[in-house]
């Protein structure tokens, strides 16, 4: 079978290569990088198709060849390799992401409709499914934006000439969806003098940097960009993303056909290994390499704590090893500002409770919790107080303290305590 070169780049710049079958899916794509990168697979990692001339980037879904994709980018554009929490968000609560006055049949029903109906409409081919709503589109070769009443179809998306009527000789096609992507625009409004920060735009597959055949939109609020984009996710593919979304494949990929014409510097590194039976052996299983992980976390502290007690002149002080063993967790992030948090969070799925810690930028000690709770991104200080001579650390003013950031991190993994909700996914910036 025909092999093919394709690049990935992660956050930090560095990028892989690595020669893939012409028939690999994205999903088998993640999952090779994710087992030479000796990252955690939690199913949500993802490709990126990202166009830095223009703007846009929009994540892969699974079951698209990456060959294919990438035969129709630009010589700019790029792969990225990114964890987004936000994929399959949509089949576990339809209903946040499809407001009832944006769903046309919600209107002609007697209000609200159950979860199951939502989706089995949008996912059962025969059935008509409808977004409707107002949008802001750019005018063709203009700076100037008009604002349209729209209507989202299966057979694509169209614009009323009149007011909101639904006549179809004042329905006019916009952009269909079978041979289209749907994009984020992440340059800000000020490059295409958008009337608001939600942009999105409508590329078809076959141009390859051409702007003249994109689609420009601009919505109201995030709410009502999520669910156009959404919609356009489902209505193009349907019962593909839900088969996606319910089987994770759990069948390892087969790695005996991959040759890696490039080797990085990471593959190099460590893996998790068990050394608790006589020869050592590789740790597959995420879950366990997870816990090893913590469990060796534990057996530093308790043996850095066991030489203090036996006066032993170790440089491993244990208040100098609680304020550095944070260091090695995918959650922290170090000397980053508060936008750049900010802007991970965004990338990876606005869910509850993604998070990451940073050091904080107004006081040199002191730590940043970064969450996002009901689609906002909220900062909880964390400081350090001394008892006896020991270093603590708390997000709640001392009320509930511990020995280290892993320990409290681990701590509002399990319990909300004084925050919105608990911990659930780690932000994390793979290096390749």
């Amino acid at each position: 079978m025909a092999m093919e070169i394709v690049k990935v780049w992660s956050e930090d710049g560095a990028g892989k290569v690595v020669e893939i079958p012409a028939d690999m899916t994205a999903r088998d794509v993640c999952q090779l990088l994710v087992y030479k990168s000796h990252c955690v697979d939690d199913n949500a990692w993802t490709l990126v198709e990202h166009h830095p001339i223009l703007g846009l980037e929009r994540c892969l879904e699974d079951h698209e060849l990456v060959v294919q994709v990438q035969a129709s980018m630009s010589s700019d554009s790029k792969f990225l390799f990114r964890k987004n929490y936000a994929k399959y968000e949509f089949f576990r609560n339809p209903l946040n992401f499809f407001p009832e006055q944006m769903v046309a049949w919600c209107q002609d029903s007697d209000g609200t409709i159950p979860q199951s109906q939502l989706l089995q409409n949008f996912l059962n081919p025969s059935s008509c499914p409808e977004i409707q709503g107002y949008l802001y589109v750019k005018e063709p070769a203009r700076k100037s934006w008009k604002k349209l009443y729209m209507f989202m179809r299966r057979s694509g998306l169209y614009f009323s000439t009149k007011g909101s009527s639904k006549e179809p000789r004042h329905l006019q096609l916009l952009s269909d969806l079978d041979d289209s992507n749907i994009f984020t625009v992440f340059t800000g409004r000020k490059l295409h003098n958008a009337p608001t920060d939600y942009q999105f735009s409508i590329k078809p597959s076959k141009t390859r940097g051409d702007c003249k055949e994109l689609k420009m939109l601009c919505a109201e609020d995030e709410q009502s960009r999520t669910c156009w984009m959404t919609a356009f996710r489902l209505l193009k593919y349907g019962l593909v993303l839900y088969k996606s979304y319910s089987v994770p494949q759990q069948r390892k990929t087969n790695l005996s056909h991959f040759s890696t014409p490039v080797r990085s510097v990471s593959e190099n590194s460590l893996v998790a290994m068990d050394f608790s039976g006589r020869t050592g052996r590789v740790i597959d299983n995420p879950v366990e390499a997870q816990s090893a992980a913590l469990e060796e976390g534990q057996t530093w502290r308790k043996r850095s704590q066991r030489m203090n007690v036996l006066g032993s002149p170790s440089p491993l002080h244990p208040s100098s090893l609680s304020t550095v063993i944070h260091r090695t967790q995918v959650w922290f992030h170090g000397r980053i500002m508060r936008e750049e948090a900010h802007k991970m969070i965004i990338q990876q799925g606005q869910v509850d409770g993604l998070f990451l810690l940073r050091d904080s930028q107004s006081n040199p000690k002191a730590f940043v919790l970064t969450l996002c709770h009901h689609q906002k991104i909220k900062h909880f200080q964390i400081l350090p107080c001394e008892e006896d001579s020991q270093v603590f650390f708390s997000l709640d003013d001392g009320a509930t303290k511990f020995t280290d950031l892993i320990h409290l991190v681990e701590f509002y993994q399990l319990n909300r305590g004084v925050l919105p909700c608990k911990l659930k996914h780690p932000c994390t910036a793979v290096a390749l």
